[in-house]
């Protein structure tokens, strides 16, 4: 009876093994990043993962961003983007709030051709979710943010269940033509499904408003959730449109990939795809820039 059991507990063993085997296979595919078409509009995203500044090591500590900060770099120029909404750009040193900002001061330094909007005191305006912007090609028209809860205008309100303060950030930019977009850059509770769903209805509400307005709207960003979910359901009630993304965009810091796409990239009317969405699944030296993958799109705008 005992070898039976042992027999049956190996085989089920190497049957979850096979299948974890295949989905990372699976979900890991993909073509490699190509430049943008000419006269594309290339729009990225990338959770670089916060700093724990309160860690002696570890990926996330100090020393672990001294180890990765020139593969995430590397990443950064490997995108080729006009336009790059960062979530959790954090230099954690206990609250909500702090005044360093390793990542931020790093990238902008190490891309003299990017610049950072959506960020300001972090007093007033929370600067853990920049969005990068190429200067050379397009300027900021105006910049703001607004949190996950119910009194969203109140900087690091807590959110619907009383989780860690999270928000939107956004940008609105202009072309040198003139043509005008905005980016709005969001981070969504992974935990709770509840923050979730309240969060995607302010970011609907919001991307309607400035919709019905006659703009053209891009929303970028960590939505904790999958392709054809309620909670990306509820984005598209608010006239947005999303691309599936291909495989999988967290790998728990390993190159593994065990469910789909969690970042996403949607767009408004104005804004014409060239493709579905891309993934960049590389390491740079032998380190991956973060536990999530970059993701980027190309899109017309009229």
């Amino acid at each position: 009876m005992i070898r039976r059991a042992v027999i049956a507990i190996g085989i089920l063993g190497a049957s979850l093994l096979g299948f974890l085997g295949f989905q990372n296979a699976r979900l890991s595919r993909g073509e490699p990043l190509s430049p943008p078409p000419a006269g594309a509009l290339r729009v990225a995203t990338l959770n670089v993962h916060y700093l724990n500044l309160l860690a002696d090591n570890g990926p996330w500590s100090r020393v672990g961003w001294e180890r990765r900060r020139a593969a995430l770099g590397a990443a950064v120029k490997a995108l080729s983007a006009d336009v790059i909404a960062f979530q959790e750009m954090e230099s954690f040193a206990g609250g909500s709030i702090s005044r360093d900002n390793l990542v931020l001061d790093y990238l902008v330094d190490a891309n003299p051709l990017l610049s950072a909007a959506a960020v300001g005191d972090p007093i007033v305006f929370p600067s853990t979710q920049p969005i990068f912007y190429r200067a050379d090609r397009l300027t900021v028209r105006d910049e703001g943010w607004f949190f996950f809860s119910q009194t969203p205008d109140v900087a690091y309100s807590r959110g619907f269940d009383g989780a860690w303060p999270s928000f939107a950030s956004w940008a609105r930019f202009a072309e040198r033509d003139g043509r005008a977009f905005t980016v709005i850059n969001v981070h969504f509770d992974y935990s709770s499904w509840e923050n979730r769903r309240q969060s995607a209805q302010l970011v609907a509400a919001f991307a309607a408003q400035r919709i019905a307005q006659g703009e053209t709207v891009i929303v970028a960003g960590d939505l904790n959730a999958l392709h054809g979910s309620r909670t990306m359901a509820i984005l598209e009630a608010g006239g947005l449109t999303f691309g599936d993304v291909p495989g999988a965009t967290f790998h728990f810091n390993r190159g593994f990939s065990l469910f789909g796409a969690i970042d996403h990239i949607g767009h408004g009317p104005g804004a014409t795809p060239l493709g579905l969405p891309r993934v960049l699944r590389q390491r740079f030296g032998d380190v991956w820039p973060s536990d999530h993958y970059p993701v980027v799109a190309d899109f017309s705008l009229r």
